[in-house]
This record gives structure tokens, C-alpha cells and sequence, in this order.
């Protein structure tokens, strides 16, 4: 008796928990600025044709100028699905209540690494050397572009907001491995999906630029990009747009349009707890989750 009655009374929570959930009439999508803007709305657009078609409902994308554009997106429920880098994303839990569905791949690891670059024929040769000198960041929210280089420039002596003579956020990673190619700046910060040769930024070099670029460091693995809803949204829907991201980075297409996108190779499950090394940068860096 007892047992029937309990639970007759979690299938009430369910129930009134399924009334309360959030389920919109059209799904938009976040897309974080790996690239600028007008490229990745055109990139997005398989992504959000095929989710449309698998949800049976309209999907509109939204894209941001920078990270800090999609965290408040969010926060102010006009996002119900977004992409979001790890510390974008853990400020999205923060500030929006952001819940993480999935984490990207590349190959068969969840995670990727920070680069600190300069151009090949630089006379920098380690960390230390960077002191005086010109440097590019991605954007603040950045974790691989501004988070882990400035833990990796403070491991090395460094401090990154007064030992540089000038310092840019660029807003992207490609602008950032431009500038570092043009000589515009002596270094700068940007990801890496590897600690091969053959890295992230190839995809925006041309073969002829692509040894122009040298590492002078690496970081610790990063926790990967993540795929992140709205707190209140319907579980039904949630569910589906986890299959949808699944089922499409196992396609010939999907796989193709995402490694085109974010250099991702596919997507697996994720929880918020994989991200704590994030939140350990932030505090080694000095900032607080607003």
C-alpha cells in the first residue's frame, strides 16, 4: 500500500513538473563566434535545417558577436539550445542556469588544448620572452583563447595584465592567428584540438602560411566545447535534441558540417561536474563567476 502510494506521488511530481517545463513553438539555437559572424550563420545552416526537420519544428539560429552575447542570450530566455566553450559555459551555469547535454570530441578524447603561438622566424623562444612585448587574447569568456593562456603565462612568471607592452581581444581564434601571422601582434592565444603539427589553425591558413606558425606552449586538456539547454526546458524536447546532435555527428554530413564549424569530431554525454578544471582556472586567474 505504502509503495503504491508513493508512487502515486512521484508520478504527480513528474506530472506537475512536465507542466511547469518550458516547451517553445520555435527552437532557437545559440552558436558561440569560433569565426565571425556572417560565416558562422552560414555555417549553422545544415545543422538547423536537419534539427528542424528531426524536431518537426521551426529552429531559428542566433548568433553573438562575442561569448558574453550568447551567456545573455541565455540568461534571458531567448536561447533554448546553445554552444558554448567551457568557460562560457561556466558562466552560463552561473549567470543563466545553463544545463550541459553534451561535450564534443575530437577523435576519441573529450578534451583539447590552448596554444600560445608566434610566428616561425621569431626570436621568442619561451614564455619568459614574451615580457614587453605585443600580445592577442580571443575574448575574456574565452577558455582556450584568454582562460588557460593566462594561467599558463602566470605559471611561467608572467602577469598578463601588466607585462605586455599591448594587449587586443580579438573576438575570434581566427583573427587571432591572423594577427599573430601578420605581425600584428608578437604572440597570441588560440585552441588546439591537438599537439600535433597538423593543429586548429590549419583550417584557416593557407598551405603556404601554415609553417609561418610555431607553438611556444601548450596547455593542460582543456574540458571540451558543450552543447548546453535552457534549465526549464521540456525533457521530451531535451531528449530529442540530444538525439538530433548525436545521431547527426554519426552521419556522413554531420560529421562533415561540424568539423567544418567548431573541428569537432562528434559529440558524447556530458555532466556539469566535467568541467570543475575550468572553474579551477577562473579562480587561478582571479576571476569571479558573476
Amino acid at each position: 500500500m505504502k509503495k503504491r502510494f508513493f508512487l502515486g506521488i512521484l508520478c504527480l511530481l513528474s506530472a506537475q513538473a512536465s507542466a511547469l517545463a518550458y516547451t517553445p513553438h520555435i527552437v532557437k539555437v545559440g552558436f558561440t563566434p569560433w569565426e565571425n559572424q556572417q560565416d558562422m550563420m552560414k555555417s549553422s545552416r545544415i545543422i538547423v535545417e536537419r534539427m528542424s526537420r528531426h524536431l518537426k519544428m521551426r529552429v531559428v539560429p542566433f548568433v553573438a558577436s562575442d561569448y558574453s552575447g550568447v551567456i545573455e542570450a541565455m540568461r534571458s530566455k531567448k536561447l533554448d539550445v546553445a554552444f558554448f566553450p567551457p568557460a562560457a559555459y561556466v558562466m552560463a551555469r552561473k549567470q543563466a542556469q545553463a544545463k550541459v547535454i553534451l561535450k564534443s570530441k575530437f577523435g576519441s578524447r573529450a578534451a583539447y588544448y590552448s596554444a600560445i603561438i608566434t610566428q616561425s622566424d621569431s626570436k621568442l623562444k619561451t614564455l619568459k620572452d614574451l615580457k614587453g612585448k605585443t600580445f592577442a587574447f580571443v575574448d575574456p569568456a574565452s577558455t582556450s583563447g584568454c582562460i588557460y593562456p593566462k594561467v599558463l603565462l602566470m605559471n611561467a612568471g608572467l602577469n598578463p595584465e601588466r607585462d605586455f607592452s599591448r594587449v587586443i581581444y580579438s573576438g575570434g581564434h581566427d583573427a587571432t592567428v591572423l594577427a599573430v601571422l601578420n605581425h600584428q601582434v608578437d604572440a597570441g592565444a588560440t585552441y588546439a584540438n591537438n599537439m600535433a603539427e597538423d593543429n586548429a589553425w590549419f583550417k584557416i591558413l593557407k598551405p603556404q602560411e601554415r609553417g609561418k606558425i610555431r607553438v611556444l606552449s601548450y596547455s593542460k586538456p582543456i574540458p571540451s566545447d558543450n552543447i548546453a539547454v535552457r534549465n526549464d526546458l521540456d525533457p521530451v524536447l531535451e531528449a530529442k535534441i540530444k538525439k538530433f546532435f548525436l545521431d547527426f555527428s554519426l552521419s556522413s554530413e554531420g560529421r562533415k558540417t561540424i568539423k567544418a564549424i567548431y573541428n569537432v569530431d562528434g559529440f558524447t554525454s556530458a555532466s556539469d561536474e566535467d568541467y570543475a578544471p575550468v572553474r579551477e582556472a577562473f579562480e587561478k586567474v582571479g576571476l569571479k563567476l558573476r
